[in-house]
């Protein structure tokens, strides 16, 4: 993909994050490791305690608190694993990029930790809870948003919404505005 068409500081249109989204194997596991220790999930792994202990889980954060059939809560998951919910929707017009810092922040605090381990979880696992990785390795990891892409889909297949891909160009644009102005 030629991203340098116009496009502020390079940083791909939705179409074209779409098209990359497209290409590729299409994944059917319910979860897989996309970075050290940093896992994406569906409801169907997160609402399987045994799963997530042969795992060695030890945070969970689900992307779609309160939905339809992913309930969890912290004590669903008992005293041995950190919880935290987003009451997300998977719509385009819901605004996700409010918890982009916050649950990077948590899940960064996370692996920082000895011996942890995180899943980030919604119904599907491929929009909700990959667009927050990705705007984890974005924030802090600082990768652009098609490399984070990229690497995501090295190990699972993802496709966020169009509401929150443009969330995420918005983020891309502005880490990568903050970055130049930090180095002029």
């Amino acid at each position: 993909i030629d991203v340098s068409a116009g496009n502020p500081c390079g940083t791909p249109t939705v179409k074209e994050l779409e098209e990359v989204l497209y290409g590729g194997k299409r994944f059917g596991n319910d979860t897989d490791e996309v970075w050290p220790n940093l896992f994406i999930g569906n409801m169907s792994v997160a609402n399987d305690r045994y799963s997530l202990w042969k795992l060695g889980i030890t945070h969970v954060l689900n992307a779609a608190h309160g939905k339809a059939h992913c309930q969890g809560s912290a004590r669903f998951y008992g005293s041995t694993v950190d919880y935290l919910g987003v009451p997300a929707d998977d719509a385009p017009s819901f605004n996700l990029s409010r918890y982009f810092s916050p649950c990077s922040d948590y899940i960064q605090k996370a692996l920082d930790t000895p011996g942890a381990r995180v899943i980030v979880h919604c119904a599907v696992g491929v929009s909700r809870s990959a667009s927050l990785v990705l705007a984890y390795l974005m924030i802090c990891h600082h990768y652009p948003l098609l490399d984070a892409i990229h690497k995501v889909k090295e190990r699972r297949w993802i496709f966020p919404n169009r509401g929150f891909l443009k969330q995420l160009r918005a983020l891309d644009i502005t880490l990568k505005n903050r970055a130049k102005n930090e180095q002029a």
